[in-house]
């Protein structure tokens, strides 16, 4: 696709008019587009001055729009203590509710987390979880702890053949086309 994929217009080659585009789907309320002028406004792009306060007003309201991805930044500026005051546990919300939507790298943040506290367990149940919906890092972090002697093979094993269907299941003719040069 070489358009738009709400309006099939061509996609604009400057910054002027690839930002009038997304500031007319941020008016209809669309909660892609709204994430996506929030990551804008975090790293300062298609000329716009960085203003992470601007983007974490964004990805709220994209968040209350439905913008699952949306809350994994939020959970990461929380996490991090960028544009806002650091709160771990608030980061953690955010992490809990986009991973309960299926939000892979949320999932896996959430591993992450729980083993930094020393709660193995529960790391390596959100690393299989999202190794299952397949997040790559989750293998590669359960063949690591696997190898340390801290994960059995048997999750290991669990982990790879989740991981594989997932990739699977993701496999179509279309993104096989879309991926070649």
């Amino acid at each position: 696709m070489n358009g738009c994929p709400f309006c099939r217009t061509p996609i604009p080659d400057n910054d002027a008019d690839m930002l009038a585009m997304i500031h007319a789907r941020v008016e209809k309320k669309d909660p892609a587009a709204i994430y996506h002028l929030g990551g804008k406004y975090a790293q300062g792009g298609l000329g716009l001055q960085k203003d992470v306060r601007k983007a974490i007003r964004l990805w709220t309201e994209a968040t209350e729009l439905g913008s699952v991805d949306a809350l994994y930044n939020l959970g990461e500026a929380y996490y991090r203590g960028d544009g806002v005051q650091a709160d771990k546990a608030k980061a953690a919300e955010y992490f809990k509710k986009a991973a309960m939507q299926g939000h892979a790298e949320s999932r896996y943040r959430l591993g992450v987390n729980e083993g930094a506290e020393r709660n193995i367990n529960a790391a390596m149940k959100h690393f299989l979880i999202s190794a299952k919906i397949g997040d790559k890092k989750s293998i590669e972090k359960i063949k690591n702890l696997s190898m340390a002697g801290i994960a059995t093979k048997e999750q290991y094993t669990e982990a790879l053949r989740g991981y594989q269907e997932a990739v699977e299941e993701m496999k179509s003719c279309d993104r096989d086309e879309a991926k070649a040069p």
